[in-house]
């Protein structure tokens, strides 16, 4: 049996494009892996770690390769919980809305907290950065309500697939499937036509992930 982990990042519920072709994935991927756990992560319903206080300072003892006070390691078992329900997961799938060019605070404060040294990634000065989250497929889907796909000066204003495929990357991701939800703000019958493709190929993913 795997766990797979929905990591969704829309507040917009039932009206996002994002989350109605994630769970289109999930249904499919249910039927198809009837005794697999799934773990819905709502970004949105979740409290995560402030990074301040005795939060950063652990950090910081980490990379200077130094123990941590009594506080820094209360303040920091807090991260190590967030990145270990993350971690825990087999395979994962992540649905997100563009704003502003790039990706919801909400996902950007999750991603903040679970990329931390000795837990998603490593550091030598003989080998670089290494990524420790490995050997597990994820599948994005992406929203966007215009089209950022077709043109140079286009994919030039999109800092959203971009800085997840970047991060991904770093913490160790190398399966990496997408899923194309756009543009969301076109006509009816265009919107139409876009989530029928963007279901498809979500379903045709789900079968065999």
């Amino acid at each position: 049996m795997s766990r797979l982990l929905h990591i969704e990042s829309s507040p917009r519920k039932d009206r996002s494009s994002s989350i109605a072709v994630a769970r289109e994935f999930l249904e499919a991927y249910r039927n198809a892996n009837p005794d697999d756990e799934i773990d819905e992560w709502d970004l949105w319903n979740t409290s995560l770690p402030e990074f301040d206080g005795e939060t950063i300072n652990a950090k910081y003892q980490i990379l200077h390769g130094m123990d941590h006070t009594p506080d820094q390691a209360s303040a920091w078992n807090a991260v190590v919980d967030t990145f270990n329900r993350f971690n825990a997961a087999d395979k994962y799938l992540l649905s997100l809305p563009m704003w502003n060019f790039g990706i919801p605070y909400k996902l950007k404060h999750f991603i903040d907290v679970i990329t931390q040294p000795a837990l998603s990634f490593s550091y030598s000065p003989e080998t670089g950065y290494t990524g420790l989250v490995t050997s597990k497929p994820i599948t994005v889907v992406y929203a966007r309500g215009g089209e950022y796909s077709s043109s140079e000066q286009m994919k030039a204003l999109d800092f959203q697939k971009p800085y997840i495929e970047l991060l991904l990357g770093f913490i160790g991701f190398t399966d990496i499937q997408t899923i194309l939800a756009e543009p969301t703000l076109a006509t009816p019958d265009d919107i139409n036509t876009m989530k029928e493709a963007a279901i498809a190929k979500a379903t045709q993913i789900a079968k065999n992930f």
